[in-house]
């Protein structure tokens, strides 16, 4: 027998053999290697999870390392409420955040304010390449922050090749698309619910939405500038020189109609005021009376319930379009962790964390940043996210500690080494793909990697210059 590095939090502290636990990592790794070849396998993550949830529940109670109530799985709510062990595992305020969030952005989205936006950046371009690279850039990591970088990649990436298809610019599309492609991982960094693993992390070591932004804007904005300045030398794309060039390109865009997009001038206001509302509640949720202890979960549903009124005769449709397949991966993936937690799998791992913080505060902190970073290449980030997470929680990592954001800053910029290390990237390719465009596996990474390299190493200076 052996005694865990760590202890469960809230949890009855059981004695579990080596044997069980590595037993358990095995699992754990299987089911990590299984969501890495999900396209080999043609199975949803939700469904890879749900399948590993349903062992690690059935081998944690045949093994005993589930904790008991009453000789039975139950946790007790109040005195005459149990639920099931693995209902309180899953975090409902991340689940919250998600489905909240999703369903705003994609009501609002049908007002027309996002693609007015794009257009209307693509018309102030005057169609010169350079111009119209810089405000694409910009406003891919924006719309990542406050959409998600899948919406982001979609619609900067559809109007990128409508816009230089008809500037007669379709020999810099190639440029364009990847430089946008690995800004939506950059983007991705900038607020709290830019992506998962900022809510899995943020939720974890309670972050506030501003805190978030504030530590995390000088290295979005460096990031931007310098992968924008790399994207342009590196791919040729330079600004109109002449006024004939620049007179001609003008007339082009000029085709371009902002309002095409707009079904009703007050549904567009009322999204546009919404929006701003939206992000203004997220940014104060610590501090507003009685909200704060409802959390960003309820913020983020109520607003999604205001704007569905809009369409409160066609909600299902907003329903059908919601990621399903994300939310019950996310449930599945937490009820796996909670069991690894049981059975002293995230305290082996963390023996091996502990070691690597102990080499000083900021070589731990570097090493943390790359190696999540170099997992989350390869493998979905989230689950990564959600240990390591979990992990720092239980060491009882401080809110202001860099390791958190090692973990952050790895876990997005990772996803820009390969084409499957982020689904933003996925996407990037199959738009590449449409436009038939010739890029492979191994091209996609051979021209990544120069940028992916200078953001993880931008990341690793400002997490141990600036975040000591």
């Amino acid at each position: 027998m052996w005694t865990p590095l760590l202890a469960s939090a809230g949890h009855q502290s059981t004695q579990v053999s080596m044997g069980v636990t590595l037993f358990f990592s095995l699992i754990l790794v299987t089911m990590i290697f299984a969501l890495a070849l999900e396209e080999k396998l043609h199975a949803k993550k939700s469904v890879i999870v749900g399948v590993f949830a349903v062992v690690s529940l059935l081998l944690g109670a045949m093994f005993g390392v589930l904790p008991e109530t009453d000789g039975s799985y139950f946790v007790k709510v109040t005195e005459h409420i149990k639920l099931p062990f693995y209902i309180p595992a899953i975090d409902w305020s991340v689940i919250a955040i998600i489905l909240g969030s999703s369903l705003f952005v994609d009501v609002t989205s049908k007002s027309g304010l996002f693609t007015w936006i794009a257009i209307k950046l693509t018309k102030a371009s005057k169609g010169d390449p350079l111009k119209l690279l810089i405000y694409y850039g910009l406003m891919t990591v924006i719309f990542s922050a406050v959409l998600n970088n899948v919406t982001a990649m979609i619609i900067v990436g559809s109007l990128t090749g409508v816009s230089l298809n008809k500037l007669q610019r379709d020999d810099k599309l190639l440029g364009f698309l990847l430089v946008e492609a690995l800004l939506t991982n950059v983007g991705g960094l900038l607020t709290l619910i830019s992506s998962v693993p900022n809510i899995i992390v943020g939720n974890a070591a309670k972050i506030s939405f501003m805190k978030f932004f504030y530590v995390a804007s000088p290295y979005v904005v460096l990031a931007t500038a310098v992968t924008l300045w790399m994207g342009a030398t590196i791919f040729g794309i330079k600004g109109l020189q002449s006024d004939e060039e620049k007179e001609e390109a003008a007339i082009q865009v000029e085709g371009f109609d902002e309002n095409d997009g707009i079904e009703s001038t007050f549904f567009f206001w009322f999204g546009t005021t919404m929006t701003v509302l939206f992000i203004a509640c997220l940014a104060s949720a610590s501090f507003l009376p009685y909200i704060k202890g409802l959390g960003m979960g309820y913020i983020a549903l109520s607003f999604a319930a205001i704007m569905l009124i809009r369409y409160k005769d066609t909600a299902n449709k907003f329903y059908e379009a919601v990621d399903w397949d994300l939310l019950a991966f996310f449930a599945a993936l937490f009820v796996v962790i909670n069991v690894m937690e049981h059975a002293q799998v995230l305290g082996l791992i963390g023996i091996g964390l502990a070691k690597i913080i102990g080499m000083g505060k900021m070589m731990g902190s570097g090493l943390i940043l790359i190696a999540t970073a170099v997992f989350s290449s390869v493998t979905d980030n989230i689950p990564l996210a959600a240990m390591l997470g979990k992990i720092l929680q239980q060491l009882k990592t401080p809110t202001d500690s860099p390791l958190w954001w090692s973990v952050v800053f790895g876990g997005n910029l990772g996803g820009n080494i390969t084409p499957i290390g982020s689904a933003s990237t996925l996407v990037a390719v199959t738009i590449i793909h449409r436009y038939k465009l010739n890029l492979s596996f191994g091209g996609f990474i051979k021209a990544a990697i120069p940028f992916a390299c200078v953001q993880i190493a931008l990341a690793t200076a400002y997490l141990l210059l600036f975040l000591q």
